[in-house]
């Protein structure tokens, strides 16, 4: 069994810089970590290779260079292979845009059996990515999934809601969004580490090139929703005082 997990690296700090022009964050030189959520997915599908040696993972990630950091911890945890899709072109895509270039890429890879992504990202807190991504590629979905299980070739969930869950299960291929109540995912193996990052690690970088995405349906000049910019005004500390008798607060 193929499992493919898409994850993002997303800045680790409340200091983010928006760039006025398009909208969108800052990305370069921003301290950064695999996205909380899509740690839970990576854990999930090296759950499932830890209990059948058979299985194989692979990464996916959508950004910048510095994107390969993720890439890289992903791997020393235990994933297979990493695919790190990065173009200029890619740059200040929504979440429909890139959906779409994942979509690509998920074509070009072929023989997957299943998709694990985070419920949502920090740095958008849409939980659209995913969702729009199984509408691309024809796959039934579960979402917000709790506990899981493969078998049969079918995928068993349990999809949280606010009163409790639903029991839910589709064929393969499908894919999957999870939340952190799924699991805790576990730190880099050390006995990974030095392949992870050498080049003995299976690490492809792929452009819109390579996975021939429409060039009309990327990137920030046609994503759908445009960025909104705020605007954060500051105000000086003021200082007031309360008259009453001492009664009162006694």
């Amino acid at each position: 069994m193929k499992i493919v997990v898409c994850i993002k690296q997303v800045p680790n700090t409340d200091k983010v810089r928006i760039n006025e022009a398009t909208g969108t964050l800052i990305r370069e030189g921003v301290p950064s970590i695999i996205n909380p959520d899509d740690m839970n997915a990576l854990e999930a599908a090296l759950a499932l290779k830890d209990q059948d040696a058979n299985v194989h993972v692979a990464v996916i990630t959508m950004g910048i260079p510095q994107a390969e950091d993720a890439l890289r911890e992903a791997l020393a945890m235990g994933a297979d292979e990493a695919i790190h899709l990065t173009d200029r072109a890619f740059a200040g895509s929504d979440t429909w845009a890139t959906a779409t270039v994942l979509a690509a890429a998920l074509r070009k890879i072929g023989d997957y059996d299943l998709v694990i992504c985070g419920r949502q990202a920090i740095d958008g807190d849409t939980a659209q990515v995913g969702p729009e991504l199984a509408e691309f590629l024809g796959l039934p979905q579960i979402t917000y999934v709790r506990e899981l299980s493969v078998e049969n070739n079918r995928v068993r969930a349990k999809r949280a809601v606010e009163t409790g869950y639903f029991e839910m299960e589709a064929p393969l291929p499908a894919l999957l969004t999870v939340i952190k109540d799924l699991n805790k995912p576990r730190m880099m193996d050390i006995r990974l580490i030095y392949k992870a990052y050498s080049d003995q690690a299976d690490y492809k970088f792929w452009t819109a090139q390579d996975i021939g995405v429409d060039l009309t349906q990327i990137g920030v000049s046609n994503s759908p929703i445009p960025p909104v910019i705020f605007e954060t005004w500051i105000f000086p500390p003021r200082s007031f005082s309360i008259k009453a008798p001492i009664s009162r607060f006694t």
